[in-house]
């Protein structure tokens, strides 16, 4: 009898179970229009200057005596303090230079335009009053510019507040990969400088092709030193095995409407014609791949880079490939004296079966990592 109600509660457990497991899965399927909306992601902003402090904070913890370590705190509020007040003054001062000025031109207005341009002046001289700030963010490219669509978000996000005055800074990572889609990354930054806002690139440690193709847009290009940059040309390689198929006595047909439809193939036997075709698309490719960098860097001896060639740091600063050597780190450091920097990243919201694959991927991508690493220091020690 025992044996009956144990089982029997069993079964009433199970029978809760797949009840709850169904009416869950009906209210997902119900509302998966509105659980589709969620998992779009969204705007994360961190406050860097807020971060530097913290660090700066905890290392002179850290090293000073807890006393020193007070009234070092004290100094720096009020060194910052004494700052802000002076930046604000010089701001003010300006402001009402600038109202002035305006004042002057806008003496024929209507009494409800010049109420009204006095209600523009007064929000223009609060702003003023206020440090410029840099809204920073992150571009790491692969072959196909999977990046892209959270630059597209990040850069529609920032429009929507920066002003004149106000920099966008983008770290920016990139080999290059599919002519298109790095084009449109382009784009996208294209977009912040007819907003009027400056945009300043910074790379640590490559830009070639496509990515030095987003970097040329920027009003200026900062460098590491050893950064890799240029490589303006344009790359496609592709196997054939078509005689391997006639090898195997493996006939292949391809059928296509319009004379260049299809000039090269992976299996069918490429001719002369076509691959001359191909080769004329290549070279009017980098033909727009060298206007695009002309137009928006035209001090730049084109034909002397667009050999397809990969310089560092110092020698594209030399060739005006770059503006200035410095590190993206030391930009940011030396900018939050005297700006307010905002990190802009847009996050995804990834199901559980996109996080175990990236996981996987983490995981494999340590592995091999790893397994190089060894054989490097063995090959070292075999030497």
């Amino acid at each position: 009898m025992e044996f009956l109600i144990e089982y029997g509660l069993f079964l009433a457990k199970i029978i809760t179970v797949i009840v709850a497991l169904m009416v869950l899965i009906g209210f997902v399927f119900a509302n998966r229009e509105q659980l589709r909306e969620r998992l779009q992601g969204h705007i994360s902003v961190t406050h860097l200057n807020d971060r530097y402090e913290q660090f700066k904070e905890t290392l002179l913890e850290a090293v000073m005596e807890k006393h020193e370590f007070s009234r070092r705190k004290k100094q720096i509020i009020k060194e910052k303090k004494a700052q802000e007040k002076a930046l604000a003054k010089k701001h003010k001062a300006e402001s009402k230079k600038k109202a002035a000025d305006k004042a002057d031109t806008d003496k024929v207005v209507s009494e409800k335009s010049e109420m009204d341009s006095l209600g523009g002046q007064k929000a223009s001289s609060e702003l003023a009053c206020e440090r410029r700030r840099i809204f920073v963010t992150h571009f790491s490219g692969d072959i196909k510019a999977s990046a892209l669509s959270r630059l597209r978000e990040e850069v529609t996000a920032i429009l929507q507040v920066a002003e004149s005055g106000d920099e966008v800074l983008l770290c920016l990572e990139s080999p290059g990969g599919m002519v298109a889609n790095y084009g449109l990354a382009a784009s996208q930054l294209a977009r912040v400088r007819s907003a009027g806002i400056q945009l300043t690139v910074a790379v640590d440690k490559v830009a070639a092709s496509g990515g030095y193709m987003m970097a040329c847009v920027a009003d200026r290009i900062l460098a590491a030193p050893f950064a890799m940059l240029g490589s303006i040309g344009v790359l496609a390689q592709l196997p054939n095995f078509n005689r391997l198929l006639k090898r195997h006595d493996v006939d292949f047909e391809l059928f296509t409407a319009g004379e260049y439809k299809r000039t090269v193939t992976m299996f069918g036997e490429n001719t002369p014609e076509g691959r001359e075709k191909f080769q004329s698309d290549l070279e009017d490719i980098h033909v727009l791949f060298q206007h695009f960098v002309s137009e928006y860097r035209p001090k730049l001896d084109i034909t002397k880079v667009a050999t397809g060639e990969v310089w560092f740091g110092q020698n594209a600063l030399s060739l005006g490939l770059v503006d200035a050597l410095k590190t993206s780190d030391e930009y940011l450091t030396h900018c939050a004296e005297s700006a307010d920097l905002y990190q802009v990243e847009y996050k995804e919201k990834k199901n559980f079966a996109k996080k175990m694959g990236l996981a996987a991927e983490a995981g494999m991508e340590s592995a091999l990592t790893r397994l190089f690493s060894k054989l490097a220091a063995w090959r070292h020690q075999a030497q």
